[in-house]
């Protein structure tokens, strides 16, 4: 019995010469993704909006359900509720309300009357706007040194070249997951964030996997053309990249189903990631070098002694 591929073993499709539908399809896809941002924003969460914080414990595990049934009728806006650490440790989060702090306060109280008795209260405290404010600055800037990092990264293991192609793609993935979030209006927060320096690292390591195989081909062959040179270096990693991108989806679709909505937020970040990012590293990250002078009778590929010596020094 023949074994079952997805994709040919050795496929030879050519995507080089449709690049121009793909870059076309990008920057339609960020233009959108900005509009919506622009038009309707996000829905953020309690981390950045602000919101009151109460840690409870209850007398025995399995009652997050019935708590969220409780409190989602309180008209208190959004509820969320988590285990951590124990299973008898929950984590309610109750939006900021309208008014001062009598209003946050009489919040509270509702809480407390409509989860009864039997229910510990170990903290009770409110965020603020100067600390939300806090919470998504610093979100902003993990995103953003994290690119940075990885410019860095990319720079010194291959060409400069390299580094912008991949910052190029790495960029289109974080604004198109940001697009998503704002037409669907699925709560973004911490968990979100999270979820977008993922898809980063997850993005950045399907384009190194193809940017390697580049660099093999440019030591390999001298007088390939760098149109055919790069169409081979995507086929020949597309079995990988394919195969890689689907089981990570199973897992993902799994947490996203099964998972609870504490994590559906994450979940589905990461699903729409893990397909944009690979999109990306196909479609745009190796495409684009055919603009960047990397010319592979001049170009000249650093070899792994030489990316150490530079790093240590």
């Amino acid at each position: 019995m023949k074994p079952l591929h997805l994709i040919s073993i050795k496929p030879n499709l050519d995507f080089i010469s449709k690049r121009m539908i793909f870059f076309v399809f990008s920057v339609l896809l960020i233009l959108t993704s900005i509009s919506l941002f622009v038009a309707r924003d996000l829905n953020y969460g309690i981390d950045f909006q602000g919101g009151i914080l109460i840690e409870v414990r209850v007398d025995k595990a399995g009652k997050l359900g019935e708590m969220r049934q409780q409190l989602s009728n309180l008209g208190l806006g959004e509820v969320a509720l988590q285990e951590f650490g124990a299973p008898t440790d929950i984590l309610i989060r109750v939006q900021k309300q309208e008014g001062g702090e009598k209003a946050q306060q009489a919040a509270i109280d509702k809480v407390k009357q409509s989860l009864g008795p039997g229910v510990e209260y170990r903290r009770t405290e409110f965020v603020g706007p100067k600390v939300s404010e806090e919470l998504f600055r610093d979100g902003v800037l993990a995103v953003v040194l994290a690119m940075i990092g990885i410019l860095i990264y990319i720079w010194f293991r291959f060409e400069w070249q390299f580094g912008l192609g991949a910052i190029i793609a790495l960029t289109h993935d974080v604004l198109t997951t940001i697009g998503i979030f704002a037409l669907t209006g699925i709560e973004f927060n911490l968990s979100t964030v999270a979820a977008i320096l993922t898809i980063a690292g997850y993005s950045i390591n399907d384009t190194v996997v193809v940017y390697d195989r580049v660099r093999e081909n440019l030591r390999k062959y001298k007088t390939l053309s760098l149109f055919e040179l790069l169409n081979n270096s995507i086929n020949e990693t597309l079995s990988r990249t394919v195969m890689t991108s689907v089981t990570t989806l199973l897992a993902l679709l799994s947490l996203y189903i099964l998972g609870g909505e504490v994590i559906r937020g994450f979940s589905f970040a990461m699903i729409w990631g893990v397909i944009i990012g690979t999109y990306s590293s196909i479609c745009l990250a190796v495409p684009v070098l055919l603009y960047l002078n990397v010319n592979r009778g001049t170009a000249r590929v650093k070899s792994d002694k030489e990316v150490a010596e530079e790093i240590s020094s």
